[in-house]
């Protein structure tokens, strides 16, 4: 845990008692705080009196007795309306908070000898990859790395800072929302596709949430910024020179890094060969790698420590996870594709695919992806969105299957028919809530109905 200076002997309001507010009112307990803790529901409310909290009605506390509110990422700052919290505290001029800001004032407390390195990585697609990537290159490279923040553990719930620590966090757009000092040494910002707009007020709000990774940027730290797509063009031109630029496209720029499909290119020059790389295909992949092979060597790194940890990165869980094979049909569990801008950068990885997709649809549908439906060679439709994306693939084979279950059967069917080698591809391009409680539990039930076929895990294979 990461105790959190700044406010001792004072009380603290925390609203909303999920992974974020609990570990963020035992930091602030740690560092000599009173914190004080509400949530909507009673299992939030009961779990912190069964730790010993102070669990008080905030709708009828003292706002004027607070020295701040922390604030769960998952409440509306701004929009659709800001959380009565908000209200409450900006009327009595309490600092809105959130466990970001909180851990980047737990590390400027402390003697600039004596701080750890912060890496911190946002962006619509890609990100969890990034930093999943990024801890697994420094720490085979024999640095002592903590990885949390949107991912896995919270932030403030990793070990204590030493000043031999790098701290690998993945933030998100509500995160950075909450933030007013944050300062990673590497920030990296990897795309930019419309997401979370009704929490933003619309893309300028939403682009000016992703940009505050850069807020603080001084003239020591390090800007890798994806520049794929307009808004993060535009950031990095208004970062100037103090940005490395990353893309997917050799022929619009030659200086900084381009990501081809197995390969890494610096000013021209290759500088990571990723054909040997098996968990990182496609050209997404590659700028996921240069997005790491530059905070490497940005920290430090030699170019020989940095490709081998590319290369033995064993891959994440929903994310062009390779889950088993059948015969010549290999089973690609990317349920992470929450988006069409996710779902895109699987599709484009292989040159045919039984196409698994559905759910909960994101606004505009699959539409954009009509330059890859050539790559399909059947698509098999689940959940919410499944009429509505059997009329987009009015060209394209396609079946509504209703359930994974059903897809996952009528796909390795149609693909063992095919002959050769083929691709399953569970890249679902929608949310999950539909029939699955998040996407974690869509790609297990896509793992399970593979396994369930006979098919052989790919680590046994």
């Amino acid at each position: 845990m990461i105790p959190v200076p700044g406010f001792e002997g004072r009380r603290v309001a925390v609203f909303g008692l999920g992974r974020s507010g609990i570990t963020a009112a035992r930091a602030l307990q740690a560092g000599g705080a009173i914190p004080i803790l509400w949530d909507d529901g009673e299992a939030g409310r009961a779990q912190a009196k069964g730790e010993g909290f102070t669990v008080e009605d905030l709708t009828a506390a003292d706002w004027s007795d607070f020295a701040a509110l922390v604030l769960s990422p998952g409440a509306p700052l701004t929009h659709p309306r800001p959380h009565w919290t908000v209200d409450l505290a900006r009327a009595a001029g309490v600092p809105v908070l959130g466990d970001i800001e909180l851990f980047a004032r737990a590390l400027a407390d402390r003697p600039k000898d004596q701080r750890p390195r912060v890496v911190a990585i946002t962006g619509t697609n890609g990100k969890s990859t990034t930093t999943t990537l990024i801890g697994w290159v420094l720490k085979s490279a024999g640095l002592t790395v903590h990885v949390g923040g949107n991912i896995g553990v919270g932030v403030l719930a990793l070990p204590e800072p030493t000043p031999d620590a790098v701290y690998v966090i993945e933030v998100s757009s509500y995160q950075l929302d909450l933030t007013t000092t944050f300062a990673p040494d590497v920030a990296i910002l990897t795309n930019i596709s419309p997401d979370h707009l009704d929490r933003h007020g619309g893309m300028d709000g939403y682009v000016a949430a992703k940009a505050r990774i850069f807020a603080n940027h001084g003239p020591d730290g390090v800007a890798l910024v994806g520049v794929d797509d307009t808004w993060g063009q535009q950031i990095a031109s208004d970062l100037s020179d103090r940005a490395t630029v990353i893309s997917t496209h050799p022929s619009q720029r030659a200086e900084g890094y381009v990501a081809q499909s197995g390969a890494v290119l610096k000013d021209s020059e290759l500088v990571a060969d990723l054909t040997a790389a098996r968990s990182l295909p496609g050209r997404h992949n590659a700028q996921n790698a240069a997005f790491a092979y530059a905070t490497a060597r940005a920290l430090g790194l030699d170019h020989d420590a940095a490709l081998a940890g590319l290369l033995s990165f064993p891959g994440l869980a929903h994310r062009m996870e390779a889950v088993g094979r059948l015969g010549s049909v290999r089973f690609i569990n990317d349920s992470k594709a929450t988006n069409a801008d996710a779902a895109r950068q699987a599709l484009a990885s292989y040159p045919s695919v039984f196409w698994i997709a559905g759910g909960v649809p994101k606004t505009g549908g699959i539409a954009d992806l009509a330059d890859l439906f050539p790559r399909i060679a059947k698509a098999y439709l689940i959940g919410d969105a499944a009429a509505a994306f059997a009329a987009t693939l009015t060209d394209t084979p396609h079946v509504i299957a209703h359930t994974l279950d059903a897809a996952v059967a009528a796909a390795a069917a149609d693909a063992a028919s095919a002959g050769g080698d083929q691709i399953v591809l569970l890249s679902p391009a929608c949310a999950s809530f539909d029939q699955f409680k998040d996407f974690e539990a869509r790609g297990e039930a896509f793992r399970a109905a593979v396994l369930a076929l006979g098919a052989v895990p790919e680590t046994a294979s």
